[in-house]
């Protein structure tokens, strides 16, 4: 998820998001006139190269988790709890373990040293991917293609306002995942992409 746009809800500047954020980053409970800390995203494999002549941005991606898959799974955590360098920037993330387009999301910046050390610390792999914005119809995509241990995956993912919100889905956008838990970033630093079997590679329980 781009960071400058998570909070461009109903026009909000960034100095507002970024006030948001310091001032209420985890309250339980809505504050009046503030967006609640909310991810409404879905995903989709992405099929040929025709998205690569509208991408009209890349960036660089390395992130690792200081908690891992399993913990999440046995219900011993309730977020996963990431470190990602992007570009120039790094920022520390926090997301609610919730299968489905919709989780809580809070997401602050930190300093880039402060970031290598902590991939460091993060346990599993760390993945490395570019994303590329492609703009469709009015909605800004992501298209991550991942590199390394998790090389061949593409993935593309549309940030929503609300969960019901209409888009147009582009021909390149594939079938969606954003119910199947092992192509969520958490999972792929645990079991990349390399070590899926033919079946799994070819989505082949996704209906």
């Amino acid at each position: 998820m781009d960071p400058s746009l998570r909070w461009d809800n109903d026009g909000k500047s960034d100095a507002y998001s970024v006030l948001h954020k310091i001032q209420y980053p985890r309250s339980p409970f809505p504050v009046p006139g503030l967006p609640m800390p909310l991810e409404i995203e879905r995903k989709f494999l992405v099929t040929g190269d025709a998205w690569r002549d509208a991408a009209h941005d890349v960036i660089p991606m390395a992130q690792g988790y200081i908690n891992d898959l399993g913990a999440m799974d046995r219900g011993e955590q309730k977020a996963s709890v990431r470190v990602r360098i992007q570009g120039e920037a790094a920022y520390l993330n926090l997301k609610s373990r919730e299968l489905g387009h919709t989780r809580q999301e809070f997401d602050y910046p930190i300093p880039v040293e402060d970031a290598r050390a902590l991939l460091a610390l993060c346990v599993g792999g760390i993945v490395d991917k570019r994303r590329h914005h492609v703009r469709h119809e009015g909605h800004l995509w992501e298209v991550d293609e991942f590199l390394g241990d998790n090389a061949g995956l593409v993935v593309a993912e549309i940030e929503l306002k609300s969960a019901d919100e209409p888009f147009a889905r582009p021909a390149w956008a594939g079938r969606e995942v954003t119910d199947a838990p092992r192509y969520y970033n958490l999972a792929l630093a645990s079991r990349p992409y390399s070590q899926w079997s033919e079946a799994e590679r070819a989505a082949a329980d996704i209906s």
